[in-house]
This record gives structure tokens, C-alpha cells and sequence, in this order.
């Protein structure tokens, strides 16, 4: 294994045991930091959270009160794209996608899972490249979402895309991009 599959490894067992009242007490204390932050923008491209990632749907739940437009990705053919909230299926991966027609028009806000991120503002995603494919020629705030114990010390690839931030339950951290 070489060292971020090591991490990957290790921070999805760390995530596994973080259950209960400390998650929930996370999960509600980024829901809170998320909407202070970014409830005055539009529009979200924003991962449908699933098994141990940070979660989402209280946060899209809220944005789709405030009729923001909420976007979701899903893999076609290889590439991720953003699709509009609404009906979903299971895709590859066995997450929840959207059906509809991709969008292509400007998002305000990206918000991508994560295993790790460094300080410097680089992730350690799942290892298949979607979001640093997806984000290299997008013009959007990058939000890493998820919790304050995995922010940990790697290097980062010469192909990998910074973050602006990464939200957690501890706060924001920003990042020079």
C-alpha cells in the first residue's frame, strides 16, 4: 500500500467508529457552519452524502427550502456530471444519482467528499478522479466538507485540484488557492 491508500484505509475505519451523539452533534454543527457561510449564494453542486461521508442531506434539505438551486453529480460515461435535484437511482458505485439532463451552466458552490484534506487544501478523494476531472475547468467555490479528524499530512500529485476551504464541525479553514 503505498501512503494515501494507507490513509484512505485508515480514515474510513476512523469514520466507521464515529457514530452516534459525537456524529449527529458534528453533522448538526456542519449543517450550521455550511448555511452561516453560504446561505446568501444560489446555486450548490453538492455530493448526496452516503455510508460514513459527512452528511448532506440535512443541507440540501435546507437549501431546497430556501429555493436554492441544488445540483447532484452522477457518473456518465466515465465523467461526473451535475444534474438537478430530483428523482434518483442507484448508480455504480451504489450511490443515489439523479435521472435528468446534466447541467452546464455556472454553479456558485461545489461541495465535494473527502477521505483526508492537508494543509495546504488538497484531498484525498476515493482514488477514481472524478471531482479533480470534473473541477479543472470550473470556475466555482471548492468546499471540502467533513469532519476535524481528517485533516492529516500528505503530499499532494502535480494533477490534484485545491480546495478554497474544507467545513467541518470545528469551524472553516481556508486555504490560498
Amino acid at each position: 500500500m503505498n501512503g494515501k491508500e494507507e490513509l484512505r484505509y485508515k480514515l474510513k475505519i476512523k469514520r466507521k467508529y464515529f457514530v452516534g451523539v459525537r456524529r449527529e452533534f458534528a453533522d448538526g454543527a456542519i449543517l450550521d457552519n455550511f448555511l452561516n457561510a453560504f446561505g446568501q449564494y444560489d446555486s450548490f453542486f453538492i455530493y448526496n452524502s452516503f455510508s460514513t461521508e459527512a452528511d448532506t442531506k440535512g443541507i440540501i434539505a435546507e437549501l431546497l427550502k430556501a429555493d436554492k438551486k441544488v445540483y447532484l453529480p452522477r457518473v456518465d460515461g466515465g465523467k461526473m456530471v451535475a444534474v438537478p435535484y430530483g428523482e434518483t437511482s442507484k448508480g455504480a458505485f451504489g450511490i443515489d444519482e439523479p435521472k435528468g439532463k446534466p447541467y452546464k451552466g455556472k454553479i456558485d458552490v461545489t461541495v465535494i467528499p473527502l477521505l483526508a484534506v492537508n494543509e495546504r487544501g488538497y484531498r484525498i478523494g476515493y482514488g477514481k478522479g472524478f471531482y479533480d476531472n470534473y473541477l479543472k475547468d470550473k470556475r466555482t467555490k471548492k468546499v471540502g466538507l467533513g469532519y476535524g479528524f481528517q485533516i492529516e499530512s500528505f503530499d499532494e500529485d502535480k494533477w490534484d485540484i485545491p480546495l478554497d476551504l474544507f467545513l467541518c464541525e470545528k469551524g472553516i479553514f481556508y486555504y490560498e488557492t
